[in-house]
């Protein structure tokens, strides 16, 4: 058995993009179009590790995706995850449960899909503004 990747669906793909590819991190491996399904499916994956993948699938007819809670979380490993905060808010995404003890944190996509970011290795010492940063809504 082999894991090959978790399946997200989302109601706007370039959004999405912009959260997972360009504030997240994540390298797009592959986008195809399906015109006779109404569909796209978009493959990402954390650079260095591209056998853990996430897929964004777009159904082009408008549904609604209640609950993104109820799926869980995505996590990811972090080289420093100050400066992975620091990237995502310079993309305007709202950090929900910031970093206070160097560990650990976790924002949303623009579904509300819950997304978790771990420090490679051990913490790093507590850092402001991180360390009196409250959370922010849920995550």
């Amino acid at each position: 058995m082999k894991y090959l990747h978790t399946m997200v669906r989302v109601t706007d793909i370039e959004q999405s993009l912009r959260f997972y590819r360009d504030a997240l991190g994540l390298m797009l491996l592959s986008r195809r179009d399906y015109p006779q399904g109404r569909f796209t499916l978009v493959f990402l994956a954390a650079p260095g590790d591209e056998h853990a993948q996430i897929e964004l699938t777009h159904n082009w007819d408008p549904e609604g995706y209640a609950g993104g809670r109820n799926f869980g979380h995505l996590a990811y490993e972090v080289d420093d995850i100050y400066a992975a905060c620091r990237r995502l808010e310079e993309h305007a995404v709202t950090i929900n449960r910031p970093p206070r003890a160097g560990r650990m944190a976790f924002v949303r996509s623009p579904d509300q899909i819950s997304v978790e970011l771990l420090q490679k290795g051990a913490a790093l010492a507590p850092a402001e503004p991180w360390s009196s940063m409250p959370n922010v809504g849920a995550w």
